[in-house]
């Protein structure tokens, strides 16, 4: 679907605003031209500015807004001050997963079986992108929704490196190329790249394995990227599923995560990446490319609708052909725009249905039970997790070789502000414990490799000197390591020692009272995301696996609660670890 820009003397230039700052309405050549990209990214299922766990209109200590509503007010208010001919919008990954909007529409009404159009489909087709990249957690719920939802996105869905395992030829449409009509002159070519991110084969190995390979962002981007200049491409962008600081969070055995800076470092042809994947907000940004010595311009745009990159370009004809003469960009909060009544009218019935689901009643809990100090706290709320993953795994194993080996359980602090309320608990109080849609497994473990699991996971913990003060502040995710990276396992009792440095924190590590040796044998129930390699843990992801139903575990805590009636930590609440300095455990009981 072409645009169009209509210019034609200096005159029209300016009633288009197209001049550069400070430039005289009648020196004003007619060869230079103006166009906006924008850029939404991570959306993550939030269409609305609504927080499904709190069942209210979403808010944060920073006041900002999320959803694609705010994305539509603020799209079509640039489209309105800078013509809507000369702008193109993109988004760059994680849409089919993050909220029980998106929850619903793959589970409990899937779209693979009612044929229904996706929700974020209706959405992004009404705001009219122009083209979208795939994200890992597009893949989350398996290749037929992601391919039903590509089929119903008018936008096309771009993902180079994402090929078939097969062939080797690519799954989604590698590119597209926008032409952009300008009166009386050549038209303007916008090529656009879209990269996804190469960890979707572990994190979604189920998945994919088998089926698809995704391949090096820099060498796939080094293919393509000549490509599209061949085809006439005056502005080449990239948008990429991937951060920024070349980093890995699962070591080595694939292509770099974070790869979006490599990508402008190291390829030369492109004039800006487009990237998301790291939930931050990087409003410009440029990187020297070691190739051209040009500079490329890179932005993201924060996470869930919060903010939209918005990219300027400046081309003027030289010799014939369009060239890239300016370039800048920006993030606009979106908190301060309202919906889009379209948007919130188009979502109505999605939302209405969500929302009825998300707040009915599975069990009664006997007391509050919150997960507040879950990250330093052995807490009830965890060890709920802990029991419904270690049944599971037991029953499942029953009669099997294994059956007679101690089941343990990992679970990490998913949420702070999670609240079992006293009373009444609804499956939003659950999907607000478990916030991800990851299935359980269970793999085999020795001892030895339990203590180096468990050593590598007290690294989110500061070294703090027996007696010192604890301040809460600064006592957890030591080095960056988020909270979803602190594992803690149940089954055993152990110790962690914070005064000590990392890798000789654990003490007293026993199983029913005596202590654990380095080739005894365990089953471990552990979820997809951590078994596959997620978090870079050792051993967990060649370990033997025992069970792999593809039980989703939030919805085993949802079945579990709905069969039992009621919430009572007495029949799961087992504190099997603290922490300690020198033995001296760091919290009164």
């Amino acid at each position: 679907m072409s645009s169009a820009i209509r210019l034609t003397a200096g005159a029209t230039i300016v009633a288009l605003g197209l001049l550069l700052p400070g430039t005289p309405a009648t020196a004003a050549p007619s060869h230079t031209v103006k166009i906006t990209v924008m850029a939404s990214s991570d959306i993550h299922g939030n269409a609305l500015n609504w927080d499904y766990y709190k069942n209210a209109e979403y808010d944060d200590s920073a006041h900002n807004d999320v959803g694609l509503a705010k994305i539509s007010t603020m799209v079509s208010k640039i489209r309105a001050d800078r013509g809507a001919d000369h702008t193109l919008l993109f988004d760059s990954g994680d849409i089919l997963q993050g909220t029980p909007l998106d929850y619903y529409y793959a589970k409990v009404e899937p779209i693979t079986s009612t044929h229904a159009t996706h929700p974020m489909a209706k959405a992004m087709n009404a705001i009219g992108y122009d083209a979208v990249t795939l994200g890992n957690h597009e893949f989350n719920y398996g290749l037929p929704l992601l391919g039903a939802w590509v089929e119903q996105m008018k936008a096309p869905v771009l993902g180079a490196n994402a090929v078939s395992a097969t062939t080797g030829q690519p799954a989604y449409e590698p590119y597209i190329i926008k032409t952009m009509k300008v009166k009386g002159e050549k038209p303007i070519k916008v090529g656009v790249l879209g990269l996804t991110n190469p960890g979707v084969a572990i994190w979604d190995k189920a998945n994919v394995d088998g089926k698809l390979k995704f391949l090096d962002l820099v060498a796939t981007a080094k293919k393509w990227v000549p490509v599209i200049r061949d085809h006439g491409a005056d502005v080449v962008l990239v948008t990429a599923h991937s951060g920024d600081d070349g980093m890995s969070s699962y070591g080595s055995e694939l292509p770099v995560e974070n790869a979006a800076a490599l990508v402008a470092e190291q390829v030369p042809g492109i004039d800006a990446v487009l990237f998301g994947h790291a939930h931050n907000e990087v409003p410009q940004r440029f990187v020297t490319n070691k190739v051209t010595g040009q500079q490329v311009l890179l932005t993201e745009p924060s996470k869930w609708g919060q903010r939209l990159s918005v990219v300027d370009f400046t081309l003027d004809k030289q010799r014939g052909k369009w060239t890239v003469t300016g370039k800048s960009s920006t993030t606009l909060n979106t908190n301060t725009v309202a919906e889009d009544p379209k948007i919130v009218a188009l979502m109505k019935e999605a939302h209405d249905k969500t929302v009825g689901y998300v707040n009915k009643v599975i069990a009664q809990s006997s007391q509050e039970l919150s997960a507040a100090e879950s990250p330093y706290k052995d807490t009830p709320i965890l060890d709920y997790i802990q029991k419904v993953q270690t049944d599971l795994v037991s029953k499942a194993i029953a009669g099997t070789a294994d059956a007679s080996l101690p089941v343990l359980s990992i679970a990490a602090p998913f949420s702070r502000t999670a609240v079992f309320p006293a009373g009444p608990v609804s499956v939003r109080d659950m999907a607000g414990l478990y916030v991800y849609d990851n299935t359980l497994l269970g793999i085999k473990l020795t001892g030895a490799q339990i203590k180096d699991f468990l050593e590598y996971s007290a690294k989110y913990f500061a070294q703090v000197a027996p007696g010192a003060p604890i301040d809460l502040g600064t006592l957890t995710n030591a080095g960056g390591t988020p909270d979803y990276n602190y594992d803690q396992l149940s089954g055993v009792t152990y110790d962690i020692d914070i005064s000590k440095p990392v890798g000789q924190r654990i003490v007293n590590l026993a199983y029913q009272g005596q202590p654990v040796t380095a080739d005894q044998q365990f089953v471990v129930a552990i979820n997809n995301y951590r078994q596959s390699g997620g978090g870079g843990f050792p051993h967990v992801s060649t370990a033997p696996v025992v069970y792999n139903a593809q039980v989703e575990i939030r919805q085993a805590l949802i079945e579990y609660a709905a069969a039992t009636g009621t919430m009572d930590p007495a029949s799961f609440a087992e504190p099997n670890w603290k922490l300690v300095r020198d033995g001296v455990p760091v919290f009164s009981e």
